[in-house]
């Protein structure tokens, strides 16, 4: 849910429906940025913020989003710690340490992303063997997912690397460590999962759960301007696309004039201002994705865009936390 779009407002709202809130740390430094701090400082402080607003909001569940590709990531992982939230979701690369992080007296559960059972398996055997602990979830990410997809482009559109291929291999693979160690580890189903029949459909996969990021975007207590709401609003299937991004990955995106100019070569950025991503290369990256993203985060699309996943061009308009929640529920029961 990328820089600015799901934090405790959206994370809050979404909880207080009895789901679990992610707040993104991606991007905090530019959007708590202040004279004489700097942006690694700023991220930070903005993580407790968020933390400390959600907590205002809402009893329920709030977990936060952070991404092993982060150079500040132990940071982030710390800190989420430290502000006690419930849980920690980390994909873009494989977390393999961060149970280092946590101790006997941490309560924040541990929950990887991956895009395939070999991934969930290196995991698993890594934490237990140097940490003595295994994921308490763990999310499989399909390629129909917005933003940074953990796939090569011709592994995109193969229907062997399918949500609905994946989730059964690694529900196999999970249950294997399950067997072996006598505990439960939930399998959650991400990427593309949009209504309550794509819903039912993983839970007959063998997922526990789903994760959905593009549903929530068009909500009216989602933290992104109106102006990003609105391009999932207007989108059309065919306007939804895959990107190559500067951080080395590629991207699920909507399709505007800022990216027609960077497939025109037009982009180029001066400086890297931030050192956000470890992968990537001001050398040759044609812009600041960063930047990009912030840009759209506030509706100034001119200079970004925005990540979207493969359905967003289903949105058709802006409605509550609570309104989306009953849509799903009915889409749900009618998929029985």
């Amino acid at each position: 849910m990328g820089v600015g779009i799901s934090l405790s407002g959206l994370a809050a709202a979404v909880a207080n429906e009895g789901g679990a809130g992610v707040i993104s740390s991606a991007g905090l430094g530019l959007l708590y940025k202040k004279p004489g701090r700097d942006y690694l400082e700023s991220s930070i402080q903005g993580l407790k913020e968020e933390i400390n607003k959600a907590r205002e909001k809402t009893k329920g569940i709030i977990g936060v989003n952070i991404m092993v590709a982060m150079s500040n990531f132990s940071d982030m992982v710390k800190t989420a710690i430290a502000e006690k939230t419930d849980i920690i979701f980390s994909g873009a690369g494989l977390p393999l340490d961060m149970p280092a992080y946590i101790d006997s007296n941490s309560k924040t559960k541990l929950v990887p992303i991956v895009s395939s059972h070999r991934a969930a398996k290196i995991i698993c055997e890594k934490w237990k063997k140097n940490y003595d602990y295994l994921p308490d979830a763990i999310v499989v990410e399909g390629p129909k997912a917005g933003g940074h997809l953990g796939f090569k482009d011709n592994q995109i559109s193969d229907d062997n690397y399918s949500l609905e291929q994946l989730i059964p291999r690694v529900v196999t693979t999970v249950k294997e460590v399950e067997d072996q160690y006598k505990v439960k580890i939930p399998v959650i189903a991400a990427g593309g999962v949009y209504t309550g029949q794509n819903i039912h459909d993983m839970l007959k996969l063998g997922s526990s759960g789903v994760q959905l990021g593009t549903r929530f975007v068009t909500t009216t207590e989602c933290d992104a301007s109106d102006a990003f709401k609105e391009t999932y609003i207007n989108a059309k299937a065919e306007d939804v696309e895959i990107i190559k991004s500067p951080v080395g990955m590629p991207g699920r995106a909507i399709n505007n004039s800022f990216l027609d100019k960077v497939k025109l070569g037009q982009k180029h950025p001066i400086r890297c201002p931030f050192k956000c991503i470890k992968t990537c290369d001001i050398s040759s990256s044609p812009y600041c994705i960063i930047n990009a993203l912030f840009s759209a985060f506030k509706g100034k699309f001119d200079h970004g865009y925005a990540f979207a996943g493969t359905n967003a061009y289903l949105a058709k308009k802006i409605i509550s936390v609570k309104e989306t929640f009953n849509d799903i529920m009915q889409e749900y029961n009618m998929s029985k």
